[in-house]
C-alpha cells in the first residue's frame, strides 16, 4: 500500500483497530499506525495533513 491507497489503508485500520473511534484519532497517532500496517510500503515523508485527513475520513466511512 501507498499513502494514496486511502480506502485500502482505511479497511486495514478498521480490521486492526475495530474498537477505535477513528474520529478521535490524532494525526500523529494515525500516521504511526499506518506506517505499522502489514503491506504498507511508502516513504514516511510523503504523508501530510491532507492525506491523513483523507485516510481518517475513509476509516470513518468504513466504520459506519
Amino acid at each position: 500500500m501507498k499513502w494514496t491507497d486511502t480506502y485500502d489503508i482505511a479497511a486495514a485500520l478498521y480490521d486492526k483497530y475495530p474498537d477505535v473511534d477513528p474520529a478521535g484519532v490524532r494525526f500523529t497517532e494515525l500516521r504511526s499506525w499506518v506506517l505499522e500496517l502489514d503491506g504498507f510500503a511508502d516513504d514516511p515523508a510523503r504523508s501530510g495533513e491532507k492525506i491523513l485527513e483523507a485516510i481518517q475520513q475513509a476509516w470513518i466511512q468504513e466504520a459506519e
